[in-house]
């Protein structure tokens, strides 16, 4: 299972990158990414990997509409 973590790691810092460059897709990947993470704890049983998941998504979700909004202008 070490290798799922390496690759949900790989996904989530391709997310940040994107969205740093204010590319659309990379709200789109992090998003993914969190979805993968609760995959993950559940699978492996570390629910708290779904409290952090949670968090992430929201700052996805908060720093995609401040973008949306700044595009606008």
């Amino acid at each position: 299972m070490s290798l799922w973590s390496y690759a949900l790691a790989f996904v989530g810092i391709v997310g940040i990158y994107l969205a740093g460059k204010k590319n659309l897709w990379g709200w789109a990947v992090g998003v993914l990414a969190q979805i993968l993470w609760v995959v993950f704890a559940v699978a492996t049983q570390q629910y708290g990997f779904i409290v952090s998941a949670l968090a992430y998504g929201f700052i996805y979700g908060k720093n995609f509409l401040a973008w949306k909004k700044e595009n606008k202008n």
